[in-house]
Parts: C-alpha cells; structure tokens; sequence
C-alpha cells in the first residue's frame, strides 16, 4: 500500500462521498481512513453506521465554536462535504447565504483555514453556478483561494460515467496552493452506453405500482403543464431508456419524476429503493437498513459514487503521484482500465 489518506466527511448524509474516496483509494492502491464524520439527521446516521461501522460521528457543527475546531477535529489529508444544497437549488427560495443553511459553507471555511487539510472535495447542485447570477459561487471561489488552488468547478453528469441517470452537480475542487504545481483536470466522460434496464430488478411487489388514480392525475397534470408552456410532469421510462431523469429526496411521495412501464395499458411503477441505490452507484452489498421513505430521501439527497470515485482518482494522482499531471489520454485510460 502506497499511502494512507485520512478524510473527513462533513454533511456525510449515508456515505457516498466517503465510498466514493474509498474506491479510488483501493484502485490506486493507497488506503483510506475515515477519522471524523459530521451528519444530523438519525435515519442518514443509522444507515452510515450500519454500512461503515461504529464511528465519530458529530453532530451540528455549525455549533463547534471555531476556538475547539483545532482539538475536536482531527488532522486530516482531505476534507469531504456534500455541503446543503437547499439554499441553492431551483426548486427552492434561492436564497442562498441569506438562508441560513447556506451559511453552513462557513463552517467549511473555518475547518480549511484552521486545520489545513492538503486537499477538499465539495458538491452541490448544478444551480449554484449562476445562483444570483454567479455571484454566489464567486464569493465561496473567492472564500477558498486564499489559501488553495482551486480550478474552475465543473458540472458533471451520472450519465456520463457509467450510471444511467442525467443527474448534474457541480464539483470544487481544491489543493493547498504550496503544494500544487500544475494544472488539475476533471475526469473525462467514459464512452459507455448506459440503459436503465441495467439496474432494474425483475421481482417487485405491488406497492410499488402506480395507482389508477394517481396515474390518471400525472397524466391529467402533464398535459395541462404543457398547455401552459410548462416542462413539469412525470417522467416515464423504460428497460431500453438511455438514461432516466434526477431522482429527488422528494421521490416518495409519487415517484413522478422517474416511472417504470409495465407495458401497454398498464399503470407504471416506482422504483425500488435498490434500483435508487444503483443509480447513485451504490454496491449491491450497501445495506438499506431504514424504510422505503427514507431510503428514497437518503439516495435522492446522496451524490453519484461513480462520478465521486473518478473525480478522486484524479485528485489522488494529482496530489500525491510524481506523474500528477494527468493528460487528456492518460485519464481515459484510468477511468477505462
């Protein structure tokens, strides 16, 4: 083994971003070591501990007074957060730093400024680029170069690296200015077709089909969205889809943004929590320990480990191989091999 990187995993939610390190890690042949872990909610924490094992996890530390930062937290190689997206999305108020969840990128600042980590990993959704017409990014850009070398976030796709889902997030990257020389790329698209049918199960109960009622209502819905000159209404897909849409936290409540056919005349049907799981390239052996409810909010709020782990692979040739300075040609042959 070449190296151990020790990580903490802020607004760790049940893990992904952590799975994500971890599988470059163990590509590449370098451990990793998770030492601290920051998350809120119970259900995200019971399915973190069932599928991590026992570990420090910390509450709300927006609550860590910054005086305690140095001796609460670990020294650590990288810093992981997923930080809450809320603030940012265009579903929600887009209120951004004046909500005081947006804020929470504070905390972010506090741990980098104090504990210095050699490099970070930050998520959030595709919307926060042109959130108050680019201001907002700018500011948090501005925030992180005073002590980093952080290139221009990227906005990558699922669909785009093996998991048949068009989910777009942006991604930050950052590395401790003293450490960097070069220039960091972002992985590269993987030529690889997707199709939906790859993570669907054959088996499934009847709970998760589409009532007559509801079905006749989404229908009802689409159509008159589109007299209005509006986009929103179910997605419908099948075996032979290319790719699905976003699946949400909210996918409980009706599924609508992504439906599976049955067939001709037939109600479609949800997803299944393990289906959710796969498309956000969670492994098979991921244990779902919570209810269907909260298995589509956790996997809808999670990242894409797929795109989690290339991104990695990146950054860890980056930081720490004498090679670093990954070509075009090289990253696909990484993320191809």
């Amino acid at each position: 083994m070449k190296k151990t990187i020790k990580i903490i995993d802020l607004f760790a939610g049940i893990g992904g971003t952590r799975l994500g390190i971890e599988q470059a890690g163990k590509k590449l042949g370098y451990g990793v070591k998770c030492s601290f872990t920051s998350e809120i909610d119970k259900y995200a924490i019971k399915t973190y501990v069932k599928n991590f094992g026992n570990c420090n996890i910390y509450g709300d530390i927006s609550q860590l007074k910054t005086k305690d930062i140095k001796n609460v937290i670990p020294n650590h190689d990288m810093l992981l957060a997923g930080f809450p997206c809320q603030p940012f999305s265009q579903a929600g108020h887009k209120k951004g730093f004046a909500d005081t969840r947006g804020t929470l990128f504070f905390d972010i600042q506090r741990i980098l400024e104090i504990k210095k980590p050699k490099m970070f990993l930050l998520e959030n959704v595709k919307h926060l680029k042109g959130h108050d017409k680019g201001r907002t990014l700018k500011t948090i850009l501005k925030v992180l170069r005073k002590n980093y070398y952080v290139p221009e976030p990227q906005v990558l796709s699922s669909k785009d690296f093996g998991i048949p889902q068009n989910r777009q997030r942006i991604f930050i990257v950052g590395f401790r200015s003293k450490d960097t020389n070069g220039t960091y790329l972002f992985p590269r698209p993987i030529k690889k077709k997707t199709r939906l049918g790859d993570v669907l199960i054959g088996k499934y109960e009847n709970k998760y089909v589409i009532s007559k009622k509801i079905w006749k209502s989404h229908i009802r819905r689409k159509k008159n969205n589109k007299k209005m000159g509006k986009g929103f209404g179910f997605g419908l897909f099948d075996k032979n889809s290319e790719y699905c849409n976003t699946i949400s936290a909210r996918y409980y409540k009706d599924g609508s943004e992504v439906l599976v056919s049955r067939g001709k005349n037939k109600e479609p049907r949800k997803l299944l929590p393990r289906e959710c799981a796969r498309l956000q390239g969670f492994p098979d052996n991921y244990k779902i320990p919570v209810s269907d409810t909260q298995a589509y909010k956790q996997f809808g709020n999670s990242v894409t480990v797929s795109v989690i782990k290339q991104i990695c692979i990146n950054m860890i040739k980056f930081s720490y191989e004498k090679d670093g300075l990954i070509t075009e040609n090289k990253q696909l042959d990484l993320q191809l091999a």
